[in-house]
């Protein structure tokens, strides 16, 4: 699978997200490493958006301005997580494309977790319908 990663700034654990997703045998680009949380969020929203790769990884101090950047790009479903069944429940039950996290609280450990239940789990096809719906109910409020 190819994964976008993008970050507002490199740590420890930038570098070990990078690292694990290339031992759990993806293929990570990292598109950006740029001084503000919204080009890394909208950078990567528009590779997954694209198709030039399959899902997504953000994050930055918080996760949250990483997320709500790359949710602009249309066909970006991104979902802030802080554990792997919370990232294991958004792709199964949403569809997420991509996962933010923040970088402040997030551990080496946890991190692992999200990234082996987020790159392993597919859509629930008993859930399209539900998923089909809030694809649906995006937009302008009426």
């Amino acid at each position: 699978m190819r994964v976008a990663f993008g970050t507002d700034e490199r740590t420890a654990l930038t570098d070990t997200v990078s690292r694990l997703v290339g031992e759990l045998g993806h293929e990570v680009t990292i598109v950006a490493n740029p001084e503000v949380w919204p080009e890394a969020g909208r950078l990567v929203g528009e590779a997954v958006a694209s198709g030039r790769v399959d899902r997504g990884l953000v994050c930055c101090w918080t996760g949250t301005g990483v997320s709500i950047a790359a949710n602009k790009v249309p066909g970006v479903r991104a979902a802030l997580c802080t554990d792997a069944e919370t990232a294991r429940g958004a792709r199964r039950w949403n569809d997420a494309n991509v996962l933010a996290f923040g970088l402040r609280l997030t551990s080496e450990v946890v991190a692992r977790e999200m990234l082996e239940a987020f790159l392993a789990t597919d859509v629930d096809d008993d859930e399209r319908a539900n998923i089909d719906r809030v694809e649906r109910s995006g937009g302008p409020a009426r």
